[in-house]
């Protein structure tokens, strides 16, 4: 893939250790360096599963609804991604896709590309009732909640294609699923 620079890559931490984030995006800027336009929803300063505080960070970074974003979230930042992205887009923002990293039980809504990862079968089976989008992945073998986020690169697993009628089920790891989403 080449460089977008039109793209924003919007990271959204869940309630864990600052440390797991920056492993989670020194790990996937290593595979995908073009991917250098991020910036972290600061759970330090904000609840992080909090959609309104989320919306609000972006209106104080961005007068202008034309950049393209890309919610990438963890755990209870899906939460929030979910809630800030519809209602970006209503706002007239651009939203290219959300990547739902562990969102257990959080409908994936909204009129823009939706992607979700599990950290194994259960947890994604559980939750695809409640959108899993046309491709989704799940760890197998599973890996710890935080592991998922904390080493993307150490995640194989499975990439769910969903027609609509039929699952495709094609074997790779979480890096090559996110080379295909990102």
């Amino acid at each position: 893939m080449s460089k977008n620079t039109s793209i924003l890559y919007l990271i959204c931490p869940g309630f864990h250790e600052q440390s797991l984030t920056h492993s989670f995006v020194n790990n996937i800027s290593h595979y995908y360096p073009y991917l250098d336009n991020l910036l972290i929803f600061p759970t330090d300063q904000y609840p992080p599963y909090s959609g309104f505080h989320l919306t609000h960070y972006l209106q104080g970074k961005f007068n202008v609804k034309s950049q393209n974003l890309i919610f990438i979230a963890f755990s209870a930042g899906v939460v929030a991604a979910v809630t800030a992205a519809m209602q970006w887009q209503r706002q007239g923002g651009k939203i290219k896709g959300l990547i739902a990293f562990d969102g257990w039980g959080v409908p994936l809504l909204g009129d823009f590309p939706v992607y979700r990862i599990s950290h194994d079968e259960f947890t994604h089976y559980s939750s695809a009732i409640l959108g899993t989008g046309k491709l989704s992945f799940y760890a197998d073998p599973a890996v710890d909640h935080l592991d998922l986020w904390r080493s993307p690169h150490q995640v194989q697993g499975w990439l769910c294609e969903t027609t609509t009628d039929k699952t495709f089920l094609s074997r790779l790891s979480l890096m090559e699923f996110l080379g295909k989403v990102l």
